[in-house]
């Protein structure tokens, strides 16, 4: 959610600090803010609660003492405290010469801030982030090194963090983590501090992630703590994108950009894969031990995915599975002998982090993520990387694709290894798969022309159905979720056969209702019944459906889903009808004047519960 960025360079770090802000604008947030040290030895603070233009032009604006090369910046996704610019960050303890940046959660804040306060800290801001800037203070009187100071401040914090801490009288600069990611790299224009590797990609080719509890002093050369104990810097790793993957190119937007991104996404992954799910050596590869059941634990978008999974484990090896709502956890039973399969595109997410401190010690975890650096890939027993490149466009569409197809993948080369269906099975399932890209390319062919003049004719309607049955039903919650995220309309997704028992009570004359229809033979008399009631349905199917897009091969119409060998991706869904369902939704968010990359709340790396 909210973002840092930090940089000690030769010249003014501002614009490194404002550049490296508007990368991290895709993961959301309603305030930002800087704070860079002067040429004097002071600090100067900028702070907005609009977007980091705003910043821009307000920075631009500024007279006063030259900055200097060292320099904080974030933007932050409130948590504690409304959206005010004295709760944005940066924050300075009482006299001005500790600033900081915090992500994450400090769960005892208050019990910290009243200790604080009886001592005579001065609070500026309703947040929980500035008891870190008074500790650091209160340290700093006892012992004047930085570095300890961290130490001991962070030692006394509850919840998680990712903070960079600038010291005004020095230039002195410390960045610690703890279950809040954070990388730090080094390169030829100076120290870079992000919480995301894609803010500082332009400048450094290499960077080291902080572990829990890892506290790092930059300058000429780091010193590396790790749970208070001195260690050597660890090695540097590669960025795993360039620079320029995180440009828009001739798009006008990102989200435009990443749905058609798609087809290379999936022919890519399965260039790496294939082979290796077809003999069984993708899943043995991972070194996990054998299973009788799955549980998938995700949210949102990748909650679905694992759904999609699900279906394919069930429908292609009949494995009894469980979906589990991450920030529901709780409530769930497993079994012994059932895989976790955490799903998260960031790894960050804090409900799935959750999840795992209850079912890490008694289940396997296999993490299926984005992000091979992330918190979610270090607790997890076994990692698959989604290999979707970097996604700037909140709302996820490559992503998912992604992780249902790295997913099911898997869940195929695990088949194979477990003895649960042969070699020659799997060949022809992922011969399939094979079919994917060009699939993917001949939905968005046969979207193009429709999908808008379809939206026009909805463009007023306050709410949609979305409905599918059996395998086809994850998709029309996924187009339902997309929907609902980008244009700000509600949308419910059911099973078709539901609708007699309740939702048909929504619909009226002219209710728009879209239907996935994947073939299920019980699916027309559904629609039937919601046409007798005048709603304006919108099938996203074969030849013959509004969007006939399911079946068509790089333009050649296919009928649907009957030439599938062996009936492999009928058992799992149709794939490539989330991109009409993701056109769907965009077209509507932007008829509506909706910003469909940074749509308003949401936030594309949810790193608080």
């Amino acid at each position: 959610m909210c973002g840092i960025i930090a940089a000690r360079v030769a010249d003014d770090a501002t614009p490194y600090l404002l550049d490296g802000l508007e990368r991290l604008e895709y993961r959301g947030y309603d305030s930002a803010g800087i704070a860079v040290r002067t040429s004097t030895g002071g600090t100067e603070t900028i702070r907005s609660v609009s977007r980091v233009g705003d910043l821009r032009t307000l920075v631009a604006a500024r007279s006063g003492d030259p900055f200097t090369g060292t320099g904080i910046g974030h933007t932050r996704w409130a948590t504690h405290g409304a959206v005010r610019e004295t709760n944005a960050h940066p924050h300075a303890d009482c006299s001005g010469r500790i600033s900081v940046v915090h992500n994450g959660i400090i769960e005892n804040a208050d019990r910290l801030r009243e200790q604080l306060s009886a001592q005579g800290h001065v609070f500026a801001s309703e947040v929980d982030s500035e008891v870190i800037t008074h500790l650091v203070e209160r340290a700093l009187a006892v012992d004047p090194d930085l570095m300890l100071a961290v130490q001991i401040a962070t030692a006394q914090l509850e919840g998680s963090w990712a903070i960079v801490v600038l010291d005004a009288r020095d230039g002195r600069m410390v960045a610690a983590a703890d279950r809040s990611p954070l990388v730090v790299a080094r390169a030829a224009r100076g120290d870079f501090v992000a919480s995301d590797i894609g803010a500082i990609a332009t400048w450094a080719e290499t960077f080291v992630a902080l572990r829990d509890g890892d506290v790092v002093e930059l300058g000429e050369s780091w010193t590396w703590s790790s749970r208070g104990e001195v260690v050597a810097v660890p090695f540097a790793t590669p960025s795993p994108f360039a620079a320029e993957a995180l440009e828009l190119g001739d798009h006008t937007d990102h989200m435009a950009k990443e749905i058609e991104e798609q087809p290379g996404v999936v022919a890519e992954i399965l260039d790496r894969i294939a082979d290796r799910a077809v003999d069984g050596q993708l899943w043995r590869g991972l070194g996990l031990a054998p299973f009788e059941r799955v549980a998938v634990v995700a949210c949102g978008t990748s909650l679905n995915a694992g759904q999609v999974i699900a279906t394919a484990l069930r429908g292609l090896g009949g494995v009894p599975t469980d979906t589990v709502v991450a920030s529901e956890a709780d409530q769930a039973v497993l079994t012994p002998g059932t895989l976790v399969v955490a799903i998260s595109q960031s790894g960050e997410t804090a409900d799935v982090l959750r999840a795992l401190d209850r079912f890490a010690d008694r289940h396997q975890v296999l993490a299926l993520t984005n992000n091979l650096h992330s918190s979610l890939a270090r607790r997890a027993d076994a990692v698959l990387d989604c290999h979707a490149g970097p996604e700037i466009g909140v709302a996820a569409t490559k992503t998912f694709t992604a992780q249902v197809v790295v997913g099911v993948s898997a869940m195929i080369s695990a088949l194979v290894a477990s003895g649960r269906i042969d070699r020659s099975r799997a060949l022809a399932l992922v011969g399939d798969m094979q079919r994917l890209p060009g699939l993917l390319a001949g939905a968005a062919e046969a979207s193009l022309d429709r999908i808008p003049l379809l939206v026009s004719s909805v463009r007023d309607a306050s709410g949609f159905l979305f409905l599918g049955r059996g395998a086809g039903l994850p998709f029309a919650a996924e187009g339902a979720l997309k929907l609902k995220e980008l244009s700000y309309r509600w949308a419910e997704a059911y099973p078709a056969g539901e609708l007699k028992h309740g939702p048909l009570a929504l619909v009226t004359d002219g209710t728009p209702v879209v239907v996935v229809d994947n073939g299920e033979h019980k699916i027309q008399a559904n629609v039937a019944e919601v046409r007798a009631r005048g709603g304006f349905v919108i099938t996203i199917g074969g030849a013959g459906a509004d969007v006939p897009a399911l079946g068509r091969d790089a333009g050649r119409l296919l009928s649907c889903r009957t030439d599938v060998t062996d009936q492999g991706m009928s058992l799992w869904g149709p794939l490539e009808s989330v991109v009409p369902l993701q056109m769907l939704a965009r077209e509507l968010a932007l008829q509506l004047g909706c910003d469909v990359d940074k749509p308003r709340n949401l936030a594309k790396s949810v790193t608080v519960e």
